[in-house]
């Protein structure tokens, strides 16, 4: 409403000026301004209110495809990055869950580990390390500073990338317009010494609009050592608006995150509650900085273009103690070894939509992208004088184009992507050694049916592939191997579902969805290879319905949001060395339910619960790396004490449940018991 109230004043300063003569003008201006002010007002609201985004969104088409809003303005201020909380509300994605700040996150059965398998993007800018040659997303925004993030399946993520995972997009706020300066600050403390602070100051003053933040966080960790951590994030963003209209917005950002590795536990030593540290030197340290720089506008009413331009200095360390085995500490005289990798990355991404046909009803959409890495890698081992240096990049190209095709009622979306990647790997020294060349032709075909004006049915086919990446295409140490007929790995997903929101405090949405993924890499022995295909299927649901509004049809007493999110799934190689067995992370069931109470964003309450079933933590489905079915809940709340004052507090896993979600193969990655924080935040 601020920006319709700035349209108004305007529309009224004009009126005031003109003559009489010209007063029916200036009033049908004000109309004019209203209407395109309340119109885009309303489409903001339907993208968070209703749980999927609009048909079209500036340079991108969703219609007849699936996607997830996340608006974490809707529940309790999360603290400390806690995605088992932010993902409370979309089904598909598995959180494996570690002691460290790292995200790993899986998608349908496809394996977890940072991500890999998903594009993960901040604000359509892509942030893995490198996109293919080390698809792993180590960094992500704080979410203090995220308005929303859209998750996008199968077909819907086409137009970011080709994983088969999807697409991640973290949309990050920008400066307010209603006042020149405006900040806060949030001071939280809590178990095992966590100390989280995160500070911002934002406005615009005239046609420049700039937002700034520092976020740190610190904690001596829940094992009994080396699992502690420590993260400062800072940034910029200004925004300047231009007299046709468009934006230009430049952002900088540095990061940098230091954490132990405490290892593995048996099972023994889990099952008897431990909690202590096999490996007591292990640590990894991450140095991140990046500029970014975006122009967007609508040159005509039907039209939307938008450029970005990055730049991104990424440096990962690992510092570990070789030996051991299954929470089994090395010997104290094994050697260390250092890993080294640098990402040094430049890339343009350019996007254009139009509408057209006689009434505007078709929409068509083009985009391009242009991103290349430099990634030197230098791994030395403690007792010995040998060093080992690779020389790795990557230069991509990928284009893309889809039409969105309207017949009254009826959509029908085909799209495009054609990927040119270009990949060169050497081992220094040794004479091993790939240049590895793709182009491929992806396709996706989306459709949708209005049965209503606020329901519809959606189906969508896509395609998907994954190249191999660095340490796929050449052999880490003389003793490997890898074929020169290694294929990529290819997938295939079909949608079908249902989505409606019939009435203001209801939302439903379920869709059927099966993936074939075929020649997944992998090694057999010492020897990487395609060593299988599967199939994944199931249901994804999600429902809630704000029970105050359903019992007293008014919003009087604040808003009881009640949700469900459910993934059921059925996954299985049909082929391969793992014929048979259950692919890594694909659990029978993911459910997620709770509670959000808001009174006027006065006071928040969220109360949510997460539950996985039985599950394998690798493709072999061995006895030490099953993962036993699990529940846990949280607890959060915010009260705004004074206009400048909120207290903040929660307790994570309230009920004390012990479990673990992630194994590795150094042993079991225990998850933390019951913990809490509390804390303020004030308000300017």
């Amino acid at each position: 409403m601020k920006q319709n109230s700035i349209a108004r004043s305007t529309a009224v300063c004009l009126m005031a000026t003109l003559s009489d003569a010209s007063l029916t003008t200036a009033q049908d201006a004000v109309t004019t301004l209203e209407s395109m002010v309340v119109t885009a007002e309303s489409e903001a609201d339907e993208t968070n209110q209703q749980g999927w985004l609009p048909d079209v969104v500036g340079a991108a088409i969703f219609a007849g495809k699936k996607t997830a809003v996340i608006d974490l303005d809707a529940q309790a201020r999360i603290v400390g990055n806690n995605y088992r909380q932010a993902l409370s509300q979309t089904p598909g994605l598995l959180l494996a869950e570690e002691s460290s700040p790292l995200v790993s996150l899986g998608y349908r059965g496809l394996n977890p580990h940072r991500a890999q398998f998903t594009q993960v993007l901040r604000d359509g800018i892509p942030i893995h390390a490198d996109q293919f040659g080390y698809p792993e997303a180590y960094y992500t925004p704080p979410l203090d500073t995220v308005d929303r993030i859209e998750f996008l399946h199968g077909g819907a993520a086409l137009q970011h990338g080709p994983q088969p995972g999807g697409a991640l997009n973290y949309i990050t706020h920008r400066p307010r317009t209603d006042k020149p300066f405006s900040a806060r600050t949030q001071h939280i403390i809590g178990s095992d010494d966590l100390y989280s602070t995160f500070s911002s100051a934002d406005g615009t003053v005239d046609k420049l609009g700039y937002y700034l933040y520092f976020n740190h966080r610190e904690s001596d960790g829940f094992r009994s050592a080396n699992s502690d951590y420590d993260l400062n994030n800072a940034a910029i963003k200004l925004l300047y608006s231009l007299d046709n209209g468009g934006k230009i917005i430049l952002n900088a950002d540095t990061y940098e995150e230091n954490h132990g590795e405490p290892g593995g536990l048996s099972i023994a030593d889990f099952n008897s509650g431990s909690l202590k540290a096999t490996r007591l030197n292990d640590e990894l340290s991450l140095d991140r900085d990046s500029v970014s720089l975006t122009y967007e506008v609508e040159p005509t009413p039907d039209s939307f273009f938008t450029t970005s331009a990055w730049w991104v200095d990424y440096r990962r360390s690992s510092y570990r103690q070789d030996d051991g085995g299954f929470g089994v500490p090395p010997a104290p005289n094994k050697p260390f070894k250092t890993e080294e990798q640098q990402f040094d990355t430049l890339g343009i991404d350019s996007r254009y939509r139009v509408n057209w046909g006689s009434d505007s009803q078709h929409t068509f959409t083009t985009g391009v992208q242009i991103y290349h890495v430099d990634s030197p890698r230098t791994d030395s081992i403690s007792n010995s004088p040998t060093v080992k240096k690779s020389e790795r990049q990557v230069f991509y190209l990928p284009v893309f184009a889809e039409n969105k095709f309207s017949f009254g009622k009826f959509f029908i979306t085909p799209g495009l992507r054609v990927e040119n990647v270009w990949q060169d790997v050497e081992r220094l020294g040794t004479g091993a050694k790939d240049d590895d060349e793709n182009h491929i032709l992806l396709g996706g075909l989306g459709a949708e049916y209005a049965t209503d004006a606020r329901s519809s049915i959606y189906g969508n086919i896509s395609q998907s592939y994954r190249p191999k990446i660095y340490t796929e295409a050449v052999p880490s140490d003389a003793l490997s191997d890898v074929p020169d007929d290694l294929e990529e790995g290819k997938a295939l997903e079909y949608e079908l579902g249902y989505r409606t929101r019939p009435q203001d405090w209801l939302t439903l949405d379920a869709s059927a969805f099966l993936l074939s993924f075929k020649d997944q890499i992998g090694t057999l022995g010492n020897t990487t290879a395609n060593v299988g295909d599967s199939i994944h299927k199931g249901i994804d649901l999600s429902a809630s319905t704000d029970l105050l509004e359903l019992v007293t049809g008014a919003d009087s007493y604040g808003a009881l949001d009640w949700y469900v999110n459910a993934t059921l799934l059925d996954a299985e190689f049909t082929s391969g060395d793992a014929d048979g067995n259950t692919p890594q992370y694909a659990p029978d069931y993911i459910l997620r339910t709770g509670l959000n109470y808001n009174y006027q964003d006065k006071l928040k309450v969220t109360f949510g619960g997460t539950f996985l079933g039985d599950h394998f933590a690798n493709d072999n489905n061995t006895a030490n790396f099953k993962v036993p079915a699990y529940m846990v809940w949280d607890l959060t709340a915010e009260y705004k004490i004074h206009d400048n004052v909120r207290l903040i507090g929660g307790i994570n896993n309230l009920f004390d449940e012990s479990y673990f979600a992630r194994v590795r193969n150094d042993g079991i990655d225990p998850a933390n018991g019951r913990n809490c924080y509390i804390g303020t935040s004030f308000e300017f």
